[in-house]
């Protein structure tokens, strides 16, 4: 990674505006510039403020990689693998708020994309991701590393565009920028020709963009403002359901004075954690499946929720018919399509979250006495108290995954940047680390991808490249994408791994032990356990040119993760060696209502239903 250089800084892009309006950018000064398509590529990206990219070079992108050699400007990052790019990408769009840039060849590096594409467009992460084409006379004849990447990944992108015209370049660019990063954020493709970049073209700036169609709301309408407003008046026992889109809009100060000034408690979804502070009394945890006993019931004995930025994703709900019974749902969603997908919205409010949030905080300003909620806040503060975050001691002599993930929350504190791949380490993560800010935690949540970890913790680093940044992974997840240490390592990107090794594939373990009388069926990994380590991962991180580190008592925990924590001019690879019988609690079975969380594996809800909160 370069060093820091503060000539290469720039303002963040805004993309293009809309219709008929030129984008962001220093102008061309004078008449149009001569130039290949490819250099064009190059400039277009300078000009939009884009510093870092992803990628790997292939024959049909080569003509670009040309040009992207002389950039000044551009930091291209060489990455192990195409998905390393996309999710390399992904986690510098999430610690920064800007777009993420990769770039692939066709073919099977164009697919090798799909998966972060997919992820992204789940997670609505604004990503602009470049491809090159064959030649576009050899489209549609089963060329040489041909493949319909627009087609394939139609379904999972935003929008995605194919350029056979050079002069095409700038304008395209400026849209698919504008696009990834407006209204609902998420991933744009542009796939180029081999031709359009070889070709001369006319390169001027900025470009006239005309989205016809393309007008994303951001203000709330005043109107349904005051309705919710009045709804929260009339409410007994309001709930803040809070998701990932505060973050994306950046409303977490917004989101905060609206629910202190009234008093609400507060939940934050797996995308949302550090949205709103945990170590605020007003905040309960968070919801769903594997979420905190007192956010999850308090979900279900709501009279109005007050939903920002969340979109009643099945592993928040549960049961859906039996989700929040008595509630009253005000939705506020940039997404129009996302109100009342789910869920009924009584007071739909299509807006960006912080502008809607900032007009009810002016409205709530007005109030000449504010609503007071003291017995149900001092009843759902009762509930965490009664069911707090827990572990029991493993039987078995080796480490809980818990303490040691909760010891690198607590030495590494809220500055630092914590990035989890998918299973039982994910929840861990979400659960006994403090979260105290935005941008604080990364994760892929509604995909669930195995192998996002360590590289999304790389895009992290270079995006965030003076805070601390921890890839929190499994030993199956760590072995999907753990070649991107490589590119750690060359480029001087020092992230740190925590490997919490439980030598099988811990979530799928789980479900067999809770619903398949523990038959474990290919789920044991032999990666750490006894004698046989396969990998080693120690001596696999030293041939990556990283600093190897192994902890298995105890009482090493906090001396092996100090001792990462002062190793800064590598990559550190810790291999936590846990207990495999470990659990995830507490836990909503699927598809049954949140009424029936548990807390334990004899299945007893925690809560009668029937008693009045």
């Amino acid at each position: 990674m370069r060093e820091h250089d503060p000539k290469r800084e720039h303002k963040r892009a805004p993309g293009a505006p809309s219709t008929g309006e030129a984008v962001a950018g220093e102008p061309t000064t004078g008449a149009p510039e001569r130039m290949t398509g490819s250099q064009a590529i190059v400039r277009s990206l300078e000009k939009l403020g884009v510093t870092d990219i992803f990628g790997l070079p292939g024959g049909a992108i080569l003509p670009t990689y040309d040009p992207l050699m002389g950039s000044e400007i551009l930091n291209h990052v060489l990455v192990r693998h195409e998905q390393g790019a996309g999710h390399a990408a992904q986690g510098y769009a999430m610690v920064t708020g800007r777009v993420g840039v990769c770039l692939a060849t066709s073919g099977p590096g164009a697919t090798n994309l799909v998966t972060a594409l997919a992820d992204a467009n789940m997670d609505s992460v604004p990503l602009l991701a470049i491809t090159g084409q064959v030649f576009s006379g050899f489209i549609g004849t089963d060329a040489f590393q041909e493949a319909d990447i627009v087609g394939i990944t139609m379904p999972v992108t935003k929008h995605s565009y194919i350029v056979s015209d050079a002069q095409d370049i700038p304008r395209v660019l400026a849209e698919a920028y504008h696009v990834a990063s407006t209204g609902r954020p998420g991933p744009v493709l542009v796939d180029i020709t081999k031709d359009a970049q070889q070709s001369m073209m006319d390169f001027s700036w900025p470009p006239v963009v005309d989205l016809k169609g393309y007008k994303p709301v951001v203000n709330a309408h005043h109107k349904q403002i005051k309705e919710a407003l009045a709804l929260l008046a009339a409410s007994k026992k309001p709930v803040a359901y809070v998701g990932g889109g505060v973050i994306k809009s950046h409303a977490s100060a917004e989101l905060a004075d609206v629910v202190r000034s009234l008093g609400i408690p507060v939940v934050t979804t797996l995308t949302a954690r550090g949205a709103f502070p945990d170590s605020d009394p007003l905040h309960l945890g968070m919801p769903g499946m594997h979420g905190a006993v007192a956010a999850v019931l308090a979900l279900q004995e709501a009279d109005v929720l007050l939903t920002v930025g969340a979109r009643f994703d099945d592993r928040v709900t549960g049961s859906l018919p039996t989700f929040a019974p008595k509630a009253k749902v005000i939705h506020i969603d940039v997404d129009p399509a996302e109100i009342s997908k789910n869920r009924k919205a009584d007071v739909p409010i299509v807006a960006d979250a912080r502008s809607a949030l900032s007009a009810l905080s002016r409205e709530i300003e007005k109030l000449e006495e504010k609503p007071s909620y003291a017995p149900w806040v001092a009843s759902v503060q009762g509930l965490k108290a009664q069911f707090p975050l827990g572990y029991t001691d493993s039987t078995d002599g080796l480490l809980e995954p818990q303490k040691v993930i909760e010891r690198i929350g607590a030495l590494s504190g809220p500055e630092a940047v914590y990035v989890a791949g998918v299973g039982q380490h994910q929840m861990w993560a979400a659960q006994f680390i403090q979260y105290e800010r935005p941008h604080q935690w990364l994760n892929s949540a509604g995909l669930g991808t195995m192998g996002y970890s360590v590289p999304a913790a790389m895009g992290a680093k270079v995006g965030n490249p003076d805070r601390v940044v921890w890839a929190i992974d499994g030993d199956g997840c760590f072995q999907m994408t753990n070649q991107e240490l490589a590119t750690c390592a060359i480029n001087g990107i020092p992230i740190k791994v925590a490997i919490i090794n439980n030598s099988s594939l811990g979530m799928v373990r789980q479900w067999q032990r809770l619903f398949y009388d523990s038959r474990f069926s290919n789920t044991d990994l032999n990666t750490g356990h006894g004698t046989l380590r396969i990998p080693d991962f120690v001596k696999l991180a030293d041939a990556y040119g990283c600093a190897g580190l192994r902890c298995e008592r105890e009482e090493d925990i906090d001396s092996v993760i100090q001792q990462a924590l002062e190793i800064n001019d590598r990559p550190v690879v810790i291999d936590f060696v846990v207990s495999p019988d470990s659990m995830v609690w507490p836990m909503v079975p699927a598809g049954v209502s949140n009424d029936q969380i548990q807390i334990a594996r004899d299945h007893t809800p925690v809560w009668d239903k029937e008693e009045e909160m």
